[in-house]
């Protein structure tokens, strides 16, 4: 049982798995400082210096506060910022991906758009291979005496 999952472990496929969780995890911070520096700051700009990462909405009348975690303090409300941040979040993640997959089918589509390399070997050694590998043939057919 050791053995079997010895050789499970150690196939090509759970080694590119692992390495792809790690680099995912790493380009995972990568994005999210993105968009939390660079470009949640542009959209705040956009939108007249709206931060969506604090924005709710109080459902109950008692929830004066302005902020988000003085608000939750105070009762229930409906915290839509994170969400949108979140949203944001993801669809930048879907779009790079969508390039790295795009850019990858591209090199995959020219790499079998190069032609097969001929054997550089000349003719005539070709043919004298094949009429040796023909007579070796042969002579194990042959009838011993």
């Amino acid at each position: 049982m050791l053995q079997e999952f010895k050789e499970f472990a150690l196939k090509g496929n759970m080694v590119d798995l692992a390495i792809g969780i790690i680099i995912g995890a790493a380009f995972s911070g990568l994005v999210n400082s993105l968009v939390s520096d660079l470009f949640m700051p542009l959209v705040a700009v956009l939108t007249g210096g709206v931060d969506f990462t604090n924005k709710f909405v109080a459902l109950s009348s008692v929830v004066t506060a302005t902020s988000l975690e003085a608000a939750r303090e105070q009762g229930p409300v409906f915290a839509y910022g994170k969400f949108v941040t979140l949203t944001i979040n993801f669809l930048i993640v879907a779009f790079i991906l969508f390039l790295v997959v795009k850019g990858m089918n591209r090199m995959q589509r020219k790499e079998e758009a190069k032609p097969v390399e001929v054997s550089k070997v000349p003719r005539q050694e070709k043919l004298l291979e094949e009429i040796r590998d023909l007579m070796a043939v042969a002579t194990d057919r042959a009838p011993r005496a």
